[in-house]
């Protein structure tokens, strides 16, 4: 199976899908920091980063592999947290934190350990960073146990995988559904090639465990075909990304299958797993401030769920692509309520809109409060006016008499 060898000795090139990765990595790991150290009566907060694949943590143009990125985005955004709880008047947070660092190249992990060093003293000498730093050299899956067990034992229930493999193998569906299952709060970074994983999927795989839907089969060999001139079509695009999510979307309630963006060729997929919804909402509106992945499908809810022959278009979490899902969702919202009954709380939609939609959340409650069939109702039984008011307490109901959302889209 084919996978990708930096030649950290000489200084590995930093490549355009990599550079795209890591603007993905720097922003939501940050957005995931702020979000989960904004209670007023926290104090501190404890998490544990793996880093499947670390590298040797810095290109030969002196940008920070994702070792440097996760150190150096929490330092600068614990002391971000800090600033706004002082002029809060609130209580200092300390952030915990306890770096797992894995690569099976021994050269790559001793320049990782000199080129990480200056941000780890940076660290110690924060008031609001402790920080402490682990470091394995073995093949990920091989070390994956005793890392687990290092973790449990540590009692450590907030968990961030990275797993940048470039390859397939060596996280497989069953390490990515194990890791999900096996903490509180679990996250998952996936990357990788796209041909490794149709190669393992193909129905003459001999280590293939996952099965797969006849259609589905039949897409992976059309997609193997050796039709290269496709990769750069959108029609291989929509193929590729139906495939992907239906192989993985079990080992995760929410889960984000969408190929790092290339007009040349789509061949490296980043993916997001996670089983809180919120997590998947914070990842989606981080997409869209990137312009760094693609995605091929409905532009709403149900993204993937469309008529080929009339439907189906690029997003690329543009302005662009926000304008089509606005009109997507303006249609779909109220039919998804209509689905429940006439009515359903904010959390239940989060909970099931959420686990299949490119949509940035601020583009969902503008299109729940402008869509003439639907009212949003507080605990105190008022109604919202405003999109950004929007709580998860909230109840979405259908109006009493509504205008014919199913046959009419919005403006026709």
């Amino acid at each position: 199976m084919v996978s990708k060898n930096y030649d950290w000795e000489h200084g590995a090139k930093l490549e355009d899908h990599t550079r795209k990765k890591h603007e993905i990595l720097r922003r939501y790991f940050r957005e995931y920091l702020i979000t989960r150290c904004k209670f007023p009566q926290q104090e501190k907060f404890r998490l544990a980063i793996i880093d499947g694949f670390s590298g040797a943590g810095l290109y030969e143009c002196g940008s920070y592999g994702s070792p440097l990125i996760f150190v150096d985005v929490l330092i600068n955004t614990a002391v971000e947290i800090n600033t706004e709880r002082y002029n809060q008047g609130l209580k200092p947070l300390v952030i915990e934190c306890l770096l797992q660092l894995n690569d099976r190249d021994t050269n790559a992990l001793e320049q990782l350990k000199e080129s990480l060093s200056p941000l780890v003293i940076e660290a110690e000498s924060s008031p609001h960073v402790q920080l402490k730093a682990e470091y394995h050299s073995s093949d990920f899956q091989e070390i994956y146990p005793t890392i687990k067990r290092r973790l449990k034992e540590a009692r450590y229930s907030n968990v961030f995988f990275n797993l940048d493999q470039c390859g397939y193998k060596h996280a497989p569906t069953s390490l990515i559904r194990d890791i999900v299952a096996s903490w509180k709060s679990a996250e998952v970074i996936l990357t990788f090639m796209i041909k490794t994983i149709l190669t393992f999927l193909s129905p003459n795989s001999t280590t293939n465990q996952v099965p797969l839907e006849p259609d589905i089969q039949k897409d992976i060999n059309l997609l193997l075909s050796g039709q290269d001139n496709l990769m750069s079509k959108q029609e291989w695009l929509a193929r590729a990304e139906k495939v992907v999510f239906e192989a993985l979307k079990n080992c995760a309630t929410f889960v984000s299958p969408f190929a790092i963006n290339n007009p040349d060729g789509w061949q490296y997929w980043l993916m997001h797993f996670a089983n809180n919804h919120r997590a998947r909402q914070v990842y989606n509106n981080v997409l869209h401030q990137c312009d760094a992945q693609a995605h091929y499908g409905r532009a709403g809810l149900h993204m993937l769920s469309y008529d080929p022959a009339n439907e189906g278009k690029l997003y690329l979490f543009d302005a662009n692509s926000r304008d089509a899902s606005k009109n997507d969702l303006y249609d779909d919202i109220p039919r998804f309520i209509a689905e429940a009954g006439d009515a359903l709380s904010m959390h239940e939609f989060y909970e099931a809109a959420y686990s299949e939609t490119p949509a940035h959340s601020e583009d969902i409650h503008e299109m729940i409060i402008e869509n003439e069939d639907i009212e949003v109702i507080t605990d105190s039984g008022g109604s919202r006016r405003k999109p950004n008011a929007i709580k998860p307490t909230d109840t979405l109901k259908l109006k009493v008499q509504p205008t014919f959302f199913p046959l009419f889209k919005k403006g026709g």
